[in-house]
């Protein structure tokens, strides 16, 4: 999803397709406190989609990038 048309919260269906892993593996890794931030509202998990980013940059591995 373009981050200028992103909603500035993501549910766990969307941020479980941005990273392209099933809802249940977002789920577990919540559960275990491994995977991206995330606030509740209410029952609702909620992602900040600079949270999401900011753990999908910690998760990097290999590659010459900087």
């Amino acid at each position: 999803m373009p981050t200028d048309v992103r909603k500035p919260l993501g549910d766990s269906d969307e941020v479980a397709e941005y990273l392209n892993v099933p809802k249940r593996t977002l789920d577990d890794w919540a559960h275990r406190g491994i995977g991206p931030r995330y606030s509740r509202v209410g029952r609702h998990r909620r992602y900040r989609w600079a949270d999401v980013e900011a753990w999908l940059d910690e998760q990097a591995n290999g590659g010459t990038a900087a």
